[in-house]
């Protein structure tokens, strides 16, 4: 026999899970007014239906870059969700928020660890991940989660969660000229720092890319080469951040920006994401 259900229990159930009142009702009463049991079952539902969207992609989320109170580490975290509505919800947006400052108090290697981390005292984040999947009914997950470490590490979140990026530099350059790079990176979405940053692949891939546009042009086979090389010059201008063109400035470049600010500053590396 299914027990008497009290409005209070569902509320009470509603507001130490999130999950929708229908939902809270069904799992006390299939719990038998047992709570911990109920919470138990609104996870299972949530696993559920992250195996029923297995096949769904998470196109949307919250962005979102933190640094450690000695400005040593950061890191840029992705909660992702398959809509825009929501992405731009505020209870998705205070969860996504509650994941980066876990990862920011733990400083787990990698998703996997980040995953296995206590959301409180009586669940995972994995577990917590589930539990949102139940009470909003898509898939939400991990999207992305890259660290940085450096001589001080500069965040840079943009307006509305959708971009943000962290840079990492040989010491402390002073706000300003540290945060003028670190939205340099966010708008420019630079590939690597320096033109000897960029990856073997990269550059072969960007010289055949190249050498067939020359080709397609109906340009002499022994010229096709030093084309090419001069078009990855090009790439290495507008794809590496310090011979990009400083977006405040775009007379200098970001290496002249920074020699001209403190030539002892380096930019030791950034992490990026954006949904823009």
């Amino acid at each position: 026999m299914i027990m008497a259900i009290t409005a209070a229990d569902v509320n009470k159930l509603r507001q130490q899970t999130g999950a929708g009142m229908m939902d809270c009702k069904k799992a006390l009463e299939e719990s038998a007014g047992d709570f911990e049991k109920a919470v138990d079952f609104l996870r299972k539902k949530g696993a559920k239906i992250a195996a029923n969207r297995s096949d769904r992609e998470a196109k949307e989320g919250v962005v979102i870059a933190k640094a450690s109170a000695d400005n040593k580490t950061g890191f840029v975290i992705v909660i992702g969700c398959e809509t825009d509505f929501v992405a731009k919800n505020d209870a998705f947006i205070a969860f996504a928020n509650s994941i980066a400052d876990i990862a920011l108090s733990k400083s787990p290697k990698d998703i996997e660890a980040l995953k296995a981390l206590p959301y409180n005292n009586e669940i995972t984040v994995s577990d917590k991940l589930m539990e949102e999947i139940g009470r909003i009914g898509e898939k939400i997950e991990v999207l992305y989660y890259e660290t940085i470490e450096g001589g001080n590490v500069f965040p840079y979140n943009y307006n509305g969660n959708r971009l943000a990026s962290v840079v990492a530099f040989s010491k402390d350059g002073g706000q300003d000229v540290m945060k003028s790079v670190a939205m340099q990176v966010a708008a420019m979405a630079p590939v690597a720092v320096d033109k000897d940053f960029v990856d073997a692949k990269t550059i072969e891939r960007e010289l055949e890319v190249a050498r067939e546009q020359v080709r397609a042009e109906g340009k002499p086979e022994d010229m096709i080469e030093k084309i090419a090389l001069g078009k990855l010059n090009k790439f290495y201008k507008d794809s590496t951040l310090l011979n990009q063109d400083f977006i405040s400035d775009n007379k200098k470049s970001v290496r002249q920006f920074l020699e001209e600010s403190d030539k002892d500053l380096k930019v030791l590396g950034f992490k990026r994401f954006s949904f823009l």
